[in-house]
């Protein structure tokens, strides 16, 4: 496992220095933030980036994310365009030597949740989704307002873009992203490039948009939709753990063995009641995941690829990007590596085990 940090390019206060000194770091996840969304990213913005993280002793290890246009997921004559120039931007990504992306497949809005800055007893703050005060939302209205999508559109834009979708099942989705998957992954094959699809956040319907890629059955539909390693999977703990009924360590023992595992999400959330959640810190004894568990599965299928601890509180007075502050996600990377090399030694341990038995049942 690869340990990685979430960077926001030039203005983020949490500074690639800042992340160097994270012990066990060595890959940033970052993304170009001033192109278009359906726009191909050129060649020399990339090597821009590329530089930039490199220069500060680091490894840019993923692409997170490379926004799929809205025309393609409702499906709409001018998505041909937009998938062209995502061949376009994989290619680029490719030649500059990146060699993972991530993306998402959710309409309209990324991650949702009903706060930013709830106060935890500790005197932390963190995000928290409550179902029935979401339910009372209404984005049209500016009811709520969410990093990397409020500011995307103006409220008619908004409203037009939500009636489009009252004609888009969920069957109809799965259309949309299989012809989108079909388009996308030869290209990623002949360039080495492994896409991962991250789940849906949370893993249910919000404000009637269809949602697909929420739960292990849909996951699977979702890899045997274009059966290729390319074709493979972000797993988020947060994310699909914020469903009880999921046995997140299940999901990466069954995927993993399948080889669709291609960047790991970690962190831990605490049930609050039906479909409403908080986030907490890294700790297993803090949320509702056993973290341990989590690690343990990832070793157990020998993953090797790049994992970063996602959202973190806002703790010792930091102010900042919500959820990505600086100090609970280092030291949610620490927490991580040191379960990793707890599950690497007794992964080892067992191995010798076996040999020492095979050994003696020979002699």
């Amino acid at each position: 496992m690869q340990m990685t940090f979430r960077w926001y390019g030039d203005n983020d206060p949490v500074t690639l220095q800042n992340i160097r000194q994270i012990p066990g770091m060595t890959g940033i996840v970052s993304a170009i933030y001033d192109i278009p969304v359906g726009e191909a990213w050129t060649y020399d913005k990339i090597i821009e980036l590329k530089k930039k993280v490199e220069e500060s002793g680091l490894h840019l290890s993923v692409i997170e994310s490379v926004p799929v246009h809205e025309d393609i997921k409702l499906g709409l004559p001018s998505r041909d365009r937009y998938i062209e120039n995502y061949k376009t931007t994989i290619r680029n990504l490719s030649r500059a030597g990146i060699k993972i992306v991530c993306y998402n497949f959710m309409p309209v809005f990324d991650w949702t949740r009903s706060s930013l800055d709830y106060e935890l007893p500790d005197g932390s703050t963190a995000l928290i989704y409550e179902e029935e005060k979401v339910k009372q939302m209404n984005p049209i209205n500016g009811d709520l307002k969410l990093p990397g999508w409020d500011t995307s559109y103006e409220p008619e834009q908004l409203k037009s873009l939500m009636n489009h979708y009252q004609n888009v099942s969920e069957e109809k989705l799965w259309t949309n992203l299989s012809y989108f998957i079909k388009e996308i992954i030869p290209v990623a094959e002949e360039e080495d490039v492994k896409m991962a699809i991250h789940p849906d956040d949370p893993p249910w319907s919000i404000f009637g948009l269809p949602r697909i890629i929420n739960s292990k059955e849909n996951l699977d539909r979702f890899v045997n939709l274009y059966d290729s390693p390319y074709n493979g999977l972000c797993l988020c703990s947060g994310s699909l753990g914020a469903n009880p009924e999921h046995d997140f360590p299940e999901f990466v023992r069954y995927f993993g063995r399948k080889g669709k595992i291609n960047f790991v999400h970690l962190r831990n959330i605490k049930w609050t009641g039906e479909k409403s959640f908080q986030e907490s810190a890294h700790l297993s004894t803090d949320g509702s995941l056993d973290m341990y568990e989590i690690v343990r599965a990832l070793r157990e299928v020998d993953f090797s690829g790049p994992a970063r601890p996602d959202h973190g509180r806002m703790i010792w007075g930091e102010t900042g990007k919500p959820g990505y502050g600086l100090y609970d996600r280092a030291l949610g990377a620490t927490y991580l590596n040191g379960l990793w090399e707890a599950a690497t030694k007794d992964k080892n341990r067992q191995a010798e085990k076996g040999n020492k038995y095979e050994n003696s049942f020979s002699d």
